[in-house]
């Protein structure tokens, strides 16, 4: 783990492999899953058993991956449905002027690269999103979806 930064409240499975300029904190990350360079895994994500994230991904606080999901390369994930720097008054937002959307990506699912996934939903079970996507709206169990919003395309 050369050149990983990895906070003391990490949690993580037996042999998770973890590759260089990564940024984990407050993150559990489950058995024998592999993070790719140039990761950054916020508190409250949990990836589970058998992933594979690769490089270039963000996976903020909210998001849930369950066992044996991929993740391309330079995924995005969000958790806040309307960003703000500043509140009405001026004054900077803090953690307690937002909600915290979850985003919940359930097992078996492949996540092409260049995808974006807006906060708020659910990609079901073995589903496939296509390279450069964006989902806006949850995926069925066995769906492939592609496009700009992602679209159902067949089912698996």
């Amino acid at each position: 783990m050369q050149y990983c930064l990895m906070a003391d409240d990490v949690k993580l499975g037996e042999d998770v492999r973890i590759y260089a300029f990564v940024n984990l904190y407050g993150c559990e990350i489950g058995d024998r899953t592999k993070v790719g360079t140039f990761v950054e895994v916020q508190k409250g994500a949990r990836i589970g058993k058998d992933c594979k994230i690769s490089s270039h991904t963000f996976i903020c606080e909210g998001v849930t991956i369950e066992d044996r999901v991929f993740v391309g390369h330079n995924v995005t994930f969000t958790n806040d449905k309307y960003p703000r720097s500043t509140n009405p008054d001026g004054s900077m937002q803090t953690e307690a002027d937002w909600v915290c959307e979850p985003t919940l990506v359930k097992e078996g699912c492949s996540i092409g690269s260049g995808v974006t996934i807006l906060c708020g939903v659910t990609i079901g079970k073995n589903a496939i999103i296509g390279c450069g996507a964006v989902v806006t709206k949850d995926v069925p169990d066995n769906a492939v979806v592609a496009g700009v919003p992602a679209r159902f395309m067949r089912s698996v």
